[in-house]
């Protein structure tokens, strides 16, 4: 070895200048460690220690990668000694010395390459869904995770996504950023343009009527949406089956593949309306022959609703047993109280409409009808009890045999009293006797009464009164619209106001009291009202109408008050010469020719031994008429009287 001291100067080399020139060959024979790091670099596996390979990247240390690393998941790794392939190096050395590398992140940096190829082309890439996050899912993008919204999964909100992970998907990149990592991918952007190109195709060739073959994708409440591959359709629930269905669920589930029939088509709002029972027989063809009105049928009850219950007679056929004719005598009761859904029930045809394709039904029609029993058990006129089961405003109803109720009308409690005080008398619960009115087995209904329990006291009052008879009665009330009177044999009639008098003025309800008698002439006689009017301007006018017969003519010219003073003057004279005999036999209670009170006129003299003449109201006028012909017309008028009553001594 030289001696150090022998050197020369010139010998010695300058220190910085070899450390350049060291640096520089380092540079060129391993690179720099910035560059190196975080690249993908080309190795050769060296050797398969337990579950790691040892790969020479060329650097002064080898680096470990996992065997599960070159492998897919699942599967065994195929990788063996001598491969070459390709790392990613994330640091030069760790605290072993060895080069730390990955497949992984290689496989990752060569996806990258490609994916920012595809999202400047707009082009399509290839993933897989491998694992949910919030708010989407995580996909594989051959090497890179993507993240997918869960509103891009597909066109229609997906509930179940387990079919969709795990097998390889189309999806459309929307957003991507190499240096945080981030992708955003869409599988929904890439339906919708495959749909939009099958869609055109398919409407181009559509028609109605046409059959085609779908798949379920949602179901609602209302039908079905069935894809028609690139367009969907609506099968509504009616359209599923001939038969009832609640929800379209019970027929057909997502994912089904269905046969369908193009029932609707709108090519401006390109909407497809779909059915399945038409592809099937219509049972309600000849449905009129098979279903005559008047049959009986088994059936199934499928459906209560508040307005009846639907029976099925056989698949696709149903009826409709309205609540009217449930049951004879339940009236106002819910159907579901009466049947139950699913309950066999035997059933009356009422009534088959082909063409609206309905069906009536009656239920209670296949049992006893109870009004018709009770007519026959109880004919109209028999007697019965029964308990009040309720008191209404115009009635009491009665419970009768046959679990049916009868009415007693507010006009069929008493004979006297008005309804309103009469059925105060009773209470609900109660039992009463009753009489059967009447039965009407077409409307339900029995009438009853109670006071036809008891003889009519009205139509025994009547028995001797008649329309046109002068009765005496007495005054019983005093109302401004007239005066109500009770005539001799009980019965109440009533004086309008307007028939008081013939004197317009004397047409006052005041003038009379209570308890006073007064002469009336029966005007009218109403047995269903039970009401008796009565007339005493009527009584005036027949009076003086009879007055004019007997004792004056029309060619006489002579007035009404020279004809009464003649009448008043042939009975004073009559009195004069009748004998004392006689005069026994003449009625005591004969009326005399007084001066009448205020606006009354006299009464007429009688014949001897005739009957009571009305009485003839006298004005005063007639009376002054009557005394200055007096003396006149005594002679004629005493002669006249002698021969009447020489003719009537003859008679007798």
């Amino acid at each position: 070895m030289a001696d150090p001291a022998a050197q020369t100067p010139e010998s010695v080399t300058p220190e910085p200048l070899i450390k350049e020139r060291f640096a520089d060959l380092l540079d060129e024979s391993m690179g720099s460690s910035d560059s190196l790091e975080g690249t993908v670099l080309k190795g050769i596996v060296i050797a398969i220690e337990g579950d790691s390979a040892l790969i020479d990247v060329g650097l002064k240390s080898e680096g470990r990668v996992a065997l599960k690393e070159f492998a897919e998941p699942g599967q065994p790794s195929e990788i063996k000694v001598g491969d070459g392939v390709e790392v990613y190096l994330e640091r030069m050395e760790n605290k072993n010395g060895e080069s730390m590398l990955s497949r992984e992140k290689a496989k990752r940096e060569e996806a990258w390459t490609v994916l920012e190829k595809s999202f400047n082309d707009s082009g399509r890439v290839t993933g897989v869904i491998f694992g949910r996050v919030k708010g989407g899912f995580t996909v594989d993008l051959s090497g890179a995770v993507a993240f997918l919204p869960g509103s891009q999964v597909d066109i229609r909100p997906v509930r179940d996504v387990g079919p969709l992970m795990g097998s390889p998907q189309p999806f459309q990149i929307l957003k991507m950023d190499r240096s945080r990592g981030n992708i955003v991918v869409s599988r929904r952007a890439v339906l919708e343009e495959t749909r939009a190109e099958q869609r055109s195709e398919l409407i181009a060739g559509l028609k109605e009527g046409q059959v085609l073959d779908g798949v379920v994708k949602n179901i609602t409440d209302y039908g079905a949406f069935v894809d028609l591959g690139g367009v969907d359709g609506l099968l509504h629930v009616t359209d599923i089956s001939w038969k009832r269905i609640n929800h379209p669920s019970e027929s057909v589930s997502i994912g089904q593949q269905l046969k369908v029939q193009v029932i609707r088509f709108n090519p401006e709002t390109q909407r497809i309306s779909l059915g399945m029972k038409q592809l099937e027989a219509d049972p309600w063809e000849g449905v009129s022959a098979k279903y005559p009105v008047g049959a009986k049928f088994l059936g199934r009850v499928t459906n209560i609703t508040d307005y009846g219950a639907f029976v099925e007679l056989e698949a696709g056929i149903e009826g409709l047993v309205h609540v009217s004719e449930m049951s004879w005598t339940k009236k106002n009761v819910h159907p579901g109280k009466i049947v139950s859904t699913s309950q066999e029930v035997e059933v009356m045809v009422l009534d088959v409409d082909e063409q609206k394709r309905r069906i009536s039904l009656g239920l209670k029609q296949c049992g006893s009808n109870p009004w018709s029993s009770f007519l026959e058990n109880f004919p109209t006129g028999m007697v019965i009890e029964g308990e009040i089961k309720n008191i209404t405003e115009f009635g009491l109803f009665v419970g009768l045999p046959g679990d049916i109720d009868g009415m007693v009308h507010f006009s069929d409690l008493d004979w006297s009293l008005a309804g309103e005080e009469a059925v105060k008398q009773y209470r609900k619960g109660s039992t009463v006797k009753v009489k059967v009115l009447d039965v009407d087995t077409t409307k339900e209904r029995v009438s009853l009464g109670i006071k036809q329990l008891t003889e009519d006291p009205f139509a025994g009052a009547l028995k001797d009164v008649k329309k046109g008879d002068v009765v005496t009665c007495t005054v019983r009330q005093i109302t401004d619209n007239g005066i109500e009177v009770t005539l001799g044999d009980g019965a109440v009639g009533f004086i309008r106001k307007a028939d008081l008098s013939r004197e317009r003025s004397e047409q006052r309800p005041d003038r009379f009291a209570v308890g006073e008698k007064v002469d009336a002439k029966i005007s009218a006689v109403d047995p269903k009202t039970r009401k008796i009017t009565l007339s005493i301007k009527q009584r005036e006018a027949d009076e003086e109408k009879k007055a004019m017969a007997d004792y004056g003519s029309a060619e006489s010219g002579a007035s009404l008050g020279e004809i009464l003073g003649a009448a008043i003057s042939k009975a004073a004279l009559e009195r004069d010469d009748t004998e004392p005999e006689e005069k026994a036999d003449v009625d005591e209670d004969k009326p005399k020719a007084a001066k009448p009170k205020a606006a009354a006129k006299p009464k007429v003299a009688k014949e001897p031994k005739a009957a009571k003449e009305p009485k003839v109201s006298k004005p005063k006028e007639a009376k002054e008429k009557a005394t200055k012909a007096k003396t006149a017309k005594a002679t004629k008028t005493k002669s006249a009287a002698k021969k009447s009553k020489s003719d009537k001594e003859g008679d007798a």
